[in-house]
């Protein structure tokens, strides 16, 4: 609707017979409608304060998944909801920072266990995706100023899991975060080298 161009790369990495959870960095309010343009049944799962955008907010609490993140007891009705969507053949969105966190994008801030946990658990790979400019676009500031500059979505391979311990949980989750920090870094290194001798 904002007549931003998208492009989506290594989409042949979605087939639609099988089901995934994906996990994504997040710098921008920017991220869940980028990633909806997915071709593909997703559940989202974001903070319960999405729910109050005009509009927006309405889509999100009656079709995804709304968590307070100050509350163990929303966290974890959230996790029995996302094995639910599982169940019924959705695929689930993560956003593994725990919301908009870090404060010197493009470097993300450190992965919480939650989408890995459910991952080995119902056996489900995963698929890491890397939002390369939404944090130049939307910047997270408070000032809600689009930037125009095209979006760019990288759908990595998807990473087959299995085993199901604590060391499952962190190799699968430092994998991920390596995947997405290392697309985000060779996207932006041009910018932050045109910004460094400016």
């Amino acid at each position: 609707m904002l007549f931003f161009k998208v492009k989506i790369e290594n989409r042949n990495h979605l087939k639609e017979s099988e089901q995934f959870i994906f996990v994504s960095n997040h710098f921008s309010y920017l991220d869940i409608p980028v990633l909806g343009l997915i071709p593909f049944d997703l559940v989202f799962i974001g903070k319960s304060s999405l729910a109050k955008v005009p509009l927006f907010g309405y889509m999100f609490k009656n079709l995804h998944i709304a968590v307070d993140r100050n509350s163990l007891k929303s966290r974890g009705e959230s996790m029995l909801k996302a094995k639910k969507a599982l169940d019924e053949g959705a695929s689930v969105v993560f956003f593994p920072e725990g919301g908009i966190s870090s404060e010197a994008p493009p470097a993300m801030a450190r992965f919480k266990d939650g989408a890995f946990k459910l991952a080995l658990d119902k056996q489900i790979p995963i698929i890491p995706v890397t939002l390369s400019y939404n944090h130049l676009i939307l910047p997270d500031d408070g000032k809600f100023l689009l930037r125009y500059k095209p979006v760019k979505v990288v759908i990595h391979e998807p990473i087959t899991v299995k085993g199901s311990g604590p060391n499952e949980v962190k190799e699968i989750k430092e994998k991920c975060f390596a995947i997405i920090q290392e697309q985000l870094n060779k996207d932006n290194k041009p910018l932050a080298f045109k910004k460094e001798n400016s």
